[in-house]
């Protein structure tokens, strides 16, 4: 059963997003295309690199408000290099099945340039789940579920989700609980999703972990030497001017762990509009007046301005698109002002307005990288789920207590004592979150590393994202090389 054609503004609006959506996905094979040319790979190899392997699109009924209502979804698998393949679900209006390809490529990817053992996936339901309530959403979401286990488009081996634009933990908690019902027996069917809150099997730290790794990222980035004398910048966070836009969940932590990196963030841009004031905006203050009125706009410590996405134009040092794609085109790209571009979202930035920004000498630090710190986190939570222990519940006391005989040895020989408050913070064993942050950390310095050692040493890579794809492209080509092919 097909849903009726679109008409008149609607139909203009339909083919708006679909034309964006095969821009999105042309961008992403652009990207792959221009990192192949400056690899020594066979042309078959590369093909099977850059195809989705799978997509999955569907039609199911689902009663709402009395009535049957025909939805629309897609799941897409684009590598079995590794397995599971990782991916998250998002519900817009905008979903199809061009952008369920470019994003599941993108987290292709985004796993291999952050040694994360997925293969790439990425699923989708056209709706706006503003117009549905609570219950309709599950309704949804568990009959979407429903769907993907019987084609096997979900399993803890075989394709994990996680949540996306327009979903959260309490979605993924539903499918948790839908594949469940269904996978009786099945010891690790709290893996078959990530995202999901931490009573139901999710990990501490999960929240945060796409803007605390766009924190990580653009850390490693000024404090690089050698790139802050290409940029012409001082070394460090001091002094440095930063716009976010978006203040959903990337956004807002984003902005948060810059300022508190020492970052001045002087800017911050939604769909209503945005808030500027030079001197900085106090970042929790402006999250507590979101949540008390629904919108940034308005809030006292900064000027609100109703243009909110001609802030991207602001004069800065470091820009971050955290909203969603093509938010940067070659309408607005010659106007960008800042030196550094983080890109907080995926693919914000058209593949048309990237030459701009790089003739311009913009240093454009890319999604792959950038935001892979929700897919890191997530594959700690499904190590989580697979192991059935949570992180430092084995040896957190264990390492306190030797702390405590470290520090008691040392007073005893120095004859100095500690306060109680210093002798327990020094004695302090990880607890999970502790320790997903760390690993966090270590995973975006360590592929800042590897990027950048193919960005300052191979002649025929100019920019980091062509960087970030050569690195991903051969740890995928080498798996495929060991793996061989299925006669």
């Amino acid at each position: 059963m097909s849903p009726a054609p679109a008409k008149g503004s609607k139909a203009k609006k339909a083919a708006a997003v679909s034309h964006a959506n095969n821009e999105f996905l042309e961008s992403v094979n652009y990207y792959f295309d221009k990192a192949a040319a400056t690899m020594n790979l066979s042309a078959g190899l590369l093909d099977q690199i850059r195809v989705c392997n799978s997509v999955y699109y569907m039609q199911f009924p689902v009663r709402i408000k009395g009535d049957i209502k025909v939805v629309q979804a897609w799941r897409a698998e684009h590598s079995h290099h590794k397995l599971p393949a990782k991916g998250g679900i998002r519900y817009a209006l905008s979903v199809d099945q061009d952008e369920v390809q470019a994003l599941a490529a993108l987290m292709t990817y985004k796993c291999a340039v952050v040694d994360v053992p997925f293969g790439g996936g990425k699923g989708g339901i056209r709706i706006d789940p503003k117009a549905y309530t609570v219950e309709e959403l599950e309704r949804i979401t568990r009959r979407y579920t429903v769907e993907l286990i019987h084609k096997n488009f979900i399993g803890p081996s075989v394709d994990v989700p996680a949540p996306d634009y327009g979903t959260g933990p309490r979605e993924m908690a539903w499918i948790a609980d839908t594949y469940q019902a269904f996978a009786t027996g099945e010891i690790n069917a709290l893996a078959c999703v990530t995202g999901k809150p931490v009573g139901q099997g999710g990990v501490r730290g999960r929240t945060a972990a796409t803007g605390r790794g766009l924190f990580f990222a653009v850390r490693e980035a000024v404090n690089d030497p050698k790139l802050m004398k290409k940029l012409k910048m001082d070394v460090g966070f001091a002094g440095k001017r930063c716009i976010v836009q978006g203040f959903g969940n990337v956004g807002y932590h984003a902005a948060k762990f810059l300022a508190e990196g020492g970052a001045t963030v002087i800017g911050v841009i939604e769909w209503d509009g945005a808030v500027v004031n030079p001197k900085g905006i106090d970042i929790e203050a402006l999250n507590a007046h979101r949540n008390k009125k629904g919108s940034i706009t308005g809030f006292a410590g900064a000027k609100t301005i109703k243009d909110g996405n001609s802030v991207l134009e602001h004069d800065c040092e470091i820009l971050v698109p955290a909203a969603l794609e093509s938010q940067i085109h070659k309408g607005n790209a010659s106007k960008i002002k800042a030196k550094i571009i983080a890109e907080g979202a995926n693919g914000p930035i058209t593949s048309d307005a990237e030459e701009i920004l790089l003739k311009k000498g913009i240093f454009v630090m890319p999604d792959m990288y950038v935001n892979a710190g929700g897919v890191v986190v997530s594959y700690f939570e499904w190590l989580k789920n697979i192991s059935h222990v949570r992180f430092g519940r084995m040896d957190k006391r264990f390492e306190e207590g030797s702390n405590i005989r470290l520090v008691e040895t040392i007073e005893s020989l120095t004859g100095k004592k500690l306060t109680g408050a210093e002798k327990n913070l020094i004695a302090r064993g990880a607890d999970e979150e502790d320790l997903v942050n760390s690993g966090l950390e270590d995973t975006m310095i360590s592929s800042y590393k590897t990027i950048m050692d193919i960005y300052y040493n191979n002649p025929k890579v100019k920019d980091m994202r062509t960087a970030a794809f050569v690195s991903s492209i051969d740890k995928i080509a080498q798996s495929y090389l060991s793996l061989g092919i299925f006669p």
